[in-house]
């Protein structure tokens, strides 16, 4: 048979050279900042130079009273946790479904990650999560992935009628807002990073935000020991006596990171603005094509885009296989389409179906005899994860026509599958 289809002999819709999409977008102004910091200073143990001057602009953007850089947005969740007080046997509630750094940290501290199953939108479920709490809860941490919105108020009453500290992973949502208000201020404190493809990037880096005293101290003396901590806890404060040694960690950002990023920062919002308007322009023509279910964006929100994320809906497309669809797509010259890998339900990974062969501590304790996950116990977390497909979000008005071409190819996929489906056969 014959068929217009690129799979199938036709001609391509998406014909612009590669790549796609890069982020983030390096100018010549970005170069001048890295370089003008590799002549100012390569390596700053306090809050100083562009640490001071990235910190403050964070503040500034974020509406938070603290931000304290750190070298990943790892080391940002796994200095909040400890900062938070999470400690040995305390349960703390994440989402089934995220990034793995969302939950490992909680392994260096001994504490118990707590699964809940995901919403419509891939994020953690308020309802099923308050079905895991139990009297060893100590934390439920959120997060706003792919950068739309999670139910933070939900949450937040949550959190203050069970009396549990609310933590916020922000690494997919530099940029989101709710209600004119950044993510990452609703808890009591947040993680976020800056590493290569995040919304605000500095290559590799992250950061804590906190507007408490108490925490922000405790994140400084979780890595950033010595100068920094001499000077910014109070010297009659208790925990000033350890401000040589903090913890032992140093999870300082490099300063050239720190650099890049403050570059961006001044762009970001305009950037922003950019994502947002093709992002909307995407999903206006997507929405009607069968076989696709847009993300669900609540009118006082404004995601990040980090990703555009679509579930497919096969018994639309007379059963037709994810992988045949996406194959089509990415023959109509679709290439940065893709499905998301590392970012999958937790319990599909080894390390939360038994951890003790990296963490023997956790032998002897009730995560072992209660709480070892297997395939199946998250079932919307693993459709989500199952039916995922993600596409770049550009940010610029010359992107639109690439960005149009996109929608031609998933017009010409939808209205074709019939063939897909005959030829698969």
């Amino acid at each position: 048979m014959t068929s217009d289809l690129a799979l199938l002999g036709g001609k391509p819709v998406a014909n612009a050279p590669k790549p796609h999409f890069t982020w983030p977008p390096i100018t010549e102004s970005s170069a001048q900042a890295v370089l003008r910091q590799l002549k100012e200073s390569i390596s700053i143990p306090d809050r100083s130079g562009i640490i001071a001057r990235l910190e403050n602009a964070l503040c500034a953007y974020t509406g938070s009273k603290h931000t304290v850089l750190t070298s990943s947005g790892t080391a940002a969740l796994h200095s909040v946790y400890a900062a938070c007080g999470i400690g040995p046997g305390d349960e703390v509630i994440v989402p089934a479904y995220t990034f793995f750094a969302t939950a490992t940290p909680l392994f260096q501290l001994g504490a118990i990650p707590v699964l809940a199953d995901c919403d419509e939108n891939g994020n953690i479920s308020p309802i099923d999560a308050a079905d895991r709490i139990s009297s060893n809860t100590k934390a439920i941490v959120v997060t706003h992935l792919w950068g739309v919105p999670c139910d933070i108020q939900s949450f937040s009453s949550l959190a203050r009628t069970q009396n549990l500290v609310l933590i916020e992973d922000i690494a997919h949502a530099c940029g989101t807002k709710i209600n004119e208000r950044s993510v990452g201020t609703f808890g009591l404190a947040s993680g976020c990073s800056l590493n290569g493809p995040k919304p605000l990037s500095g290559g590799e880096g992250g950061f804590a935000l906190t507007s408490d005293n108490e925490v922000y101290y405790r994140i400084l003396l979780h890595g950033q020991y010595n100068k920094r901590c001499h000077n910014e806890i109070p010297a009659n404060h208790p925990l000033a006596q350890y401000a040589t040694t903090g913890t032992g960690l140093k999870l300082r950002i490099s300063p050239l990171a720190a650099a890049l990023t403050l570059e961006q920062l001044h762009r970001f919002e305009e950037r922003m603005k950019g994502r947002e308007k093709i992002a909307r322009h995407m999903m206006k023509g997507l929405h009607s094509l069968p076989g696709l279910r847009l993300p669900q964006i609540q009118p006082n929100h404004r995601p990040s885009w980090y990703a555009l994320t679509l579930q497919y809906r096969s018994e639309e497309l007379t059963s037709l296989p994810l992988e045949r669809f996406l194959a089509a797509l990415q023959a109509e010259g679709c290439h940065t389409i893709d499905r998301p890998k590392a970012t999958c339900p937790l319990h599909l990974h080894p390390l939360f179906q038994n951890p003790t062969p990296l963490f023997p501590s956790y032998k002897n304790m009730h995560y072992m005899k209660n709480m070892s996950y297997m395939p199946g116990d998250f079932p919307l977390a693993e459709k989500t994860y199952k039916n995922t497909l993600k596409l770049p979000v550009w940010h610029r008005e010359e992107d639109l026509p690439l960005a149009n071409s996109y929608l031609q190819a998933f017009e010409k996929v939808t209205a074709n599958h019939q063939h897909l489906l005959e030829t698969s056969q």
